[in-house]
């Protein structure tokens, strides 16, 4: 394990080199100085999917939702309080099947809404469907270590 980690920020994506004993202590982006965790889930587009699922040395859970479903917006609250919960060791994120559509088809997207946790660049866990804070939570923590 090395003692540093690669962390995409929240605001810009850039690529910030952290101590990995300094990632609790609420580090600002050396390029925009914005924080680079920001308790909330992150907006992943085709600019910038790629940048996190490569480049994040932490794991990435990803929700595949869209606007005109009702377990997606159910959904919203739930993964803004598991962003509060998992950051900085998960990175909690969504991504708009309708206007990533190339995206929700490489990672064959059938129902929404769908998360998907990637560590390494790789899918290590998939679940579909609504669920509550704290099966969620359960869930993420099954398929990571949280450190």
């Amino acid at each position: 394990m090395t003692d540093t980690l690669h962390i995409v920020c929240a605001k810009c994506s850039s690529i910030n080199r952290l101590p990995r004993n300094r990632i609790a202590a609420h580090p600002g982006c050396g390029k925009c100085k914005k924080p680079i965790f920001n308790a909330l889930p992150i907006e992943l587009s085709a600019y910038n999917f790629n940048k996190h699922l490569n480049n994040d040395q932490i794991p990435l859970l990803v929700d595949f939702w869209a606007a005109w479903c009702g377990p997606c917006k159910m959904m919203a609250p739930i993964l803004e309080q598991a962003a509060a919960r998992l950051e900085p060791y998960v990175r909690v994120a969504k991504l708009d099947t309708e206007k990533e559509q190339g995206i929700a088809a490489q990672y064959n997207i059938r129902s929404i809404p769908t998360m998907i946790i990637f560590k390494d660049s790789r899918e290590t866990a998939r679940q579909s469907g609504a669920v509550d804070i704290e099966s969620l939570i359960n869930w993420v923590q099954t398929h990571v270590t949280m450190q």
